[in-house]
């Protein structure tokens, strides 16, 4: 057995020489050199391949073992260098010009040849380490699966984990000037979630603490790779395919720390580790790539902005689980998985294919509508709509952005998963009660004619709101879609709405007829299953789905899954899709309200909008009312049940001429108040001039005059 005090100074020694060993094949220019390099890094591959065969029998005769070992496999590696030096000096002699104008770059096949050197070669030091410092290797002689053990035991070990991460780190600090700096700071993210890695220490508080701070390390990530794609509408194609690749890692490895932590199984977790490693150095060691001219501007790409909304969301899923279970074990004592109930696979396909189905859907829900799924949710698209309030100019939708997210932390996260459970915490389950538990439902259970007329008010209180201020209150300030929606790269893809077969079906104000029956589809369902569960909770009937009440099905079916789905599936349904196609009950029933109230968008000038040839208004609209351009230019204002009064159009016109008439400018005529409004102090059209047509400059000749603003 052989001390910590002398395996860490051999573990730094380690990360250091194969830190400068990458180096100096990242930036090999000569065949030689890059063979050299690999040449060294079998060496130490060798030395410690002679130390395990020592390690596993000691010995003298084991000693003289291990040299013989290492001599053959050092002698092996010495034979395809020098034919390469061999080869490389005829080429430099028959032809020194060319040679001289094709210089050597990593290839694929070299950076994986590398990459596989290194990988053995941690892997032998893991498991020698492991010997030296106690750890027994009886796994060896259990066969297929006791080797399949042993690579997941040496994979999880501190030996590996944090000298892989030392690693890490030291080569990215010698190659960060050819790297670019957004890259680089993702790469700095990779390495300490490498370095947080819950299973490299038996201690429970490590264990917790690592799983934490992975958590909030992957949630930056996250935000940093789409802040990265939204700043860069057109990404080199390395760097494309690698933020995929790299969260379907992280997805796999979220995927990997719950059968971990729920089921003791680590060999999908193992896999995600080595599966991370072998990108990060292909990234190093080829970053020659990065300067490829081959772009890819996401936004006409749909397949790969739907890769990328795909992968953070396995990631984030399984993510939210992993928190409950871990908060669940920790504080609780529960195992908050084996909570669910789920179905065994057993039985003829019929029943497990149910059962599946069944998991499935209770799983994704229960997730969706837990505490801290939520949370991390609000915190990932809440950055990005606190990166969107930095840019905004208007002060008014600074502050509905600001209340947006307010509303998010209290009435999403707070009062329905803590206060209530706090408050009340001998109050019945949440599913059956309408206000706390699902929204929108006439009852289910016992409790619901005791609160049946807060249901009513629920009711009454959306007339009134909707009526007076639009659906916006609704569906751009309190509801939980508007946060996701608004965030800057999320924002960023509604021009899916225009590009998509799909979304194009829901363009405009006009109720399509897709429009129509997915919203009358939406409503016969919500009051189908509102009246079966009001017969069922005054005992005529007994009607359940899946074991739910049909009406709180209805709610989880919408708003735990079907809502998830369709946000995924944005770069195809579009952006704000629960309002462009009508599916969200809750809006639908808010949209009916508008439609009489004073909710509507006007103009100050609509000749203006007669000579205006940019569109902008409509290009920026998050719902796709492409056909406002148009109103404005008739009558100078714009009503449509589908506005939900995001003020992106206002905040894009270039010439300020747009702004958002709700019950506020009601009430200012009415008592003879004038409500604060930002004119344009100088637009650049003036009435009489034409209307701009194909060839037309939209500005007249000379500087723009004051134009006369219409009341």
């Amino acid at each position: 057995m052989v001390y910590e005090e002398v395996l860490i100074p051999l573990a730094i020694g380690m990360v250091v020489a194969t830190a400068f060993l990458v180096r100096m094949c990242a930036q090999a220019r000569t065949t030689p050199r890059a063979a050299g390099a690999v040449f060294l890094v079998v060496m130490m591959g060798a030395m410690l391949l002679g130390a395990l065969v020592y390690f596993v029998h000691p010995g003298a005769s084991a000693l003289i073992e291990a040299l013989w070992v290492t001599s053959i496999v050092m002698s092996l590696g010495v034979v395809p260098v020098f034919i390469t030096f061999v080869r490389d000096a005829q080429r430099q002699a028959d032809s020194p010009e060319e040679y001289a104008a094709r210089p050597f770059r990593p290839t694929l096949g070299f950076a994986l040849l590398v990459i596989a050197l290194i990988l053995a070669t941690e892997f032998l030091m893991g498991m020698v380490f492991d010997i030296a410092s106690g750890t027994s290797l009886a796994m060896l002689d259990a066969g297929p699966y006791g080797a399949v053990s042993l690579i997941a035991n040496v994979v999880q070990s501190p030996w590996f984990i944090f000298t892989m991460a030392g690693e890490m780190a030291l080569t990215g600090a010698l190659l960060r000037h050819e790297l670019p700096r957004p890259l680089l700071a993702l790469l700095g993210v990779q390495t300490a979630i490498m370095v947080l890695t819950p299973t490299a220490l038996s201690d429970a508080a490590w264990r917790a603490l690592a799983i934490y701070g992975a958590s909030v390390l992957m949630i930056g990530i996250f935000v940093l790779g789409m802040e990265y794609v939204y700043r860069n509408r057109e990404i080199p194609a390395s760097i494309a395919g690698y933020l995929l690749r790299l969260f379907a890692v992280y997805g796999l490895m979220m995927v990997g720390l719950f059968l971990w932590l729920g089921y003791g199984l680590s060999e999908v977790y193992v896999l995600s580790i080595l599966v991370e490693m072998v990108l990060y150095f292909g990234l190093i060691l080829r970053s020659h790539a990065l300067a490829s001219d081959d772009r890819v501007s996401w936004q006409l790409h749909p397949n790969w902005a739907f890769a990328l909304l795909a992968t953070i969301f396995v990631a984030e899923i399984f993510m939210g689980a992993l928190l409950d279970q871990q908060i669940g074990l920790q504080y609780y004592g529960t195992n908050w998985f084996a909570s669910l109930g789920m179905l065994g696979l057993v039985g003829s396909p019929a029943s497990i294919a149910y059962a599946a189905f069944y998991n499935g859907f209770f799983f994704l829900a229960a997730v969706t509508a837990s505490t801290w799924f939520l949370l991390m949710m609000g915190v990932e698209m809440g950055a990005l709509v606190v990166f969107k309030l930095q840019e905004t100019r208007s002060r008014e939708t600074r502050v509905r952005l600001g209340l947006m997210i307010g509303s998010y932390a209290a009435f999403i996260v707070f009062f329905p998963s803590i206060y209530y459970s706090l408050v009340f915490p001998g109050a019945p389950a949440r599913d059956a009660m309408p206000l706390l538990g699902w929204s929108m439902g006439i009852g289910t259970e016992a409790l619901a004619p005791a609160v049946f007329g807060v249901v009513i008010a629920t009711y009454l209180l959306t007339a009134v709101l909707s009526m007076a201020f639009g659906r916006r209150w609704l569906c751009s300030v309190f509801c939980s879609a508007p946060l996701m929606f608004q965030g800057t790269t999320i924002d960023a893809m509604k021009s899916f709405n225009r590009s998509s077969g799909l979304a194009h079906r829901f363009l405009g104000s006009r109720f399509s007829t897709a429009y129509s029956f997915t919203m009358g589809a939406t409503m016969a369902a919500l009051a189908g299953t509102s009246v079966l569960s009001y017969l069922d909770a005054t005992g005529r009937l007994s009607v359940r789905v899946l074991g739910l009440d049909p009406t709180v099905f209805f709610f989880t079916l919408s708003f735990g899954v079907l809502w998830y789905v369709m946000f995924v599936t944005i770069p195809y349904a579009g952006t704000y899709n629960c309002v462009t196609m009508g599916w969200c009950y809750t809006g639908v029933i808010a949209q009916a309200f508008q439609r009489i109230g004073a909710f509507k968008l006007k103009v100050y000038d609509r000749q203006v909008c007669r000579s205006c040839t940019t569109l902008d208004c409509a290009k920026a609209c998050p719902v796709g009312l492409v056909d406002m351009p148009g109103h404005f230019r008739t009558k100078g204002e714009f009503r449509s049940t589908k506005c939900c009064g995001v003020g992106d159009c206002v905040e894009t016109c270039p010439y300020g001429n747009l702004y958002i008439h709700d019950i506020r400018h009601v009430l200012g005529r009415a008592f003879g108040v004038e409500v604060a409004r930002k004119r344009p102090s100088r637009l650049p059209m003036v009435h009489g001039i034409p209307v701009a047509t194909h060839g037309t400059p939209p500005h007249p000749a000379g500087p723009p005059a004051q134009a006369e603003v219409q009341p």
